[in-house]
């Protein structure tokens, strides 16, 4: 059976983990229809568009205005 050899260090063991629990920042894409930032594969928040066409109706906030 295996048997550390010595005792790790707190600094030696957190500098080990510290690359493992970071967030990865969600890759975006802009919309070519609007430009607004959105996540690849899903539809455009602020106009409702994917792949070319309309997939739901967005209301603009200037036309409630």
């Amino acid at each position: 059976m295996a048997v550390p050899k010595g005792k790790v260090s707190k600094q030696r063991r957190n500098k080990r983990r510290s690359s493992v629990w970071k967030l990865a920042a969600p890759g975006l894409v802009a919309c070519p229809k609007c430009g607004a930032l959105h996540l690849p594969h899903r539809m455009c928040p602020e106009c409702g568009t994917y792949n070319g066409r309309e997939v739901k109706v967005v209301k603009s906030v200037a036309a409630d205005k």
